[in-house]
């Protein structure tokens, strides 16, 4: 192995000890993704970041032996983070740096270096069994799913963080929108979205608003035109998916057809262990006529109008409390209803990530989970998943 292959195997192995992980797979897909971003130079440098957002001086003391000054240095992690390779913060007036997870984080910062060769890479490795079970294994998911608004009614009593135009109204500046990098990857292999024409759809705000405009991924704008955007995304039936915290950093707007995270989901037998939601869909089948529109607007395939019965049926081991199925039905049969218990998400990203790395599955729990998911897709029949 060459000293410049050595900086990515490296890389590799330092991100796999953080929060979401990064393991390595017999292809090698992983080694490539990283290339994508990283000159092996900076690969060394990124090494000698954290997980956790830590100040240039900091950093600076344990890659001294790799740059001639911390103004280098600090060059250096600037040039990487507007290619998306690591993250940064403000935090008392002093700009912190830290490693990003690949998803959600470095995959969604390459949307302006988007590449045939970077899609066919990345598709490799996320498909990989090994990446999906690290990426499945975390205490808490990364994001959640919340209602639409029109979905929602006064006795559902929702929190803050459950509610759309709350979390906007709520949320610190500055305000960004960017392209969707999920539908431009489906637009580069040649399937475009069903759901929506429009790119600009998802967000990010206050200090991830910050980076992205840095990066020059993004467009700035104003709050106004978020809680317009937001809307125009669910009269378009998208999925709503903030970062899994009361203070969101962003927000996504996905389709079944392009969303890397909802295709996850309807490949799991027991999709709900893995996902986040408060909500799930409920049938009155009195009302019900079998008109079928929630089975069609459904993202993840959890409504299905029974044959027998000619009344729609919901799955909740898969019905993520999205909502979009309740404003097509015609008779008002269809409506969320609050789960047993409503599960409050962390305050911020870092204290989600400090969580995630405190239950980090070993090598043991990664191999329960895997059993687990295969006995899942025995019981139910859905053993794609073991292909």
């Amino acid at each position: 192995m060459t000293d410049k292959d050595q900086a990515y195997t490296d890389l590799r192995k330092h991100l796999d000890r953080h929060p979401i992980g990064f393991p390595a797979t017999r292809s090698g897909a992983e080694i490539k993704v990283l290339k994508h971003i990283f000159s092996p130079e900076e690969a060394k440098i990124a090494c000698c970041l954290s997980w956790r957002p830590e100040p240039l001086s900091a950093v600076y003391a344990r890659a001294r032996h790799l740059v001639d000054s911390e103004q280098e240095l600090g060059r250096i992690l600037e040039r990487i983070q507007k290619k998306g390779g690591i993250e940064s913060k403000m935090k008392n007036g002093e700009r912190h740096y830290c490693n990003a997870p690949l998803v959600v984080g470095m995959y969604e910062l390459q949307v302006g270096r988007l590449t045939p060769e970077f899609v066919r890479d990345f598709k490799a490795y996320t498909r990989d069994k090994r990446f999906g079970i690290s990426f499945l294994s975390t205490e808490l998911p990364q994001m959640r799913t919340i209602p639409v608004q029109k979905s929602l009614r006064p006795e559902h009593r929702v929190a803050t963080y459950d509610e759309v135009d709350s979390l906007l109204q709520s949320a610190e500046g500055p305000f960004v929108i960017l392209p969707c990098i999920c539908r431009l990857k489906k637009r580069m292999e040649g399937k475009p979205c069903s759901m929506t024409v429009r790119e600009e759809t998802c967000m990010g705000f206050g200090h991830m608003a910050r980076m992205i405009i840095e990066s020059g991924v993004g467009r700035e704008i104003d709050r106004a035109e978020a809680l317009s955007i937001i809307e125009e995304n669910q009269k378009e039936g998208l999925v709503l998916q903030p970062s899994n915290t009361r203070q969101a950093d962003f927000i996504c707007s996905c389709c079944g057809c392009c969303c890397g995270i909802l295709d996850i989901h309807k490949h799991l037998p027991r999709p709900l262990e893995f996902f986040a939601s408060n909500f799930q869909a409920r049938v009155d089948a009195e009302a019900c006529d079998g008109c079928g529109l929630c089975e069609a607007h459904c993202q993840v395939r959890a409504v299905r109008v029974a044959e027998e019965t000619q009344t729609a049926a919901v799955d909740l081991h898969r019905c993520l409390g999205c909502g979009v199925c309740i404003p097509e039905c015609p008779n008002k049969a269809i409506s969320l209803v609050k789960k047993d218990t409503d599960v409050t998400p962390p305050q911020t990203r870092e204290e989600l990530h400090e969580i995630i790395m405190a239950a980090k599955k070993g090598r043991v729990g990664r191999m329960k989970l895997t059993g687990k998911l295969a006995a899942h897709a025995i019981r139910t029949g859905k053993i794609d998943l073991l292909e």
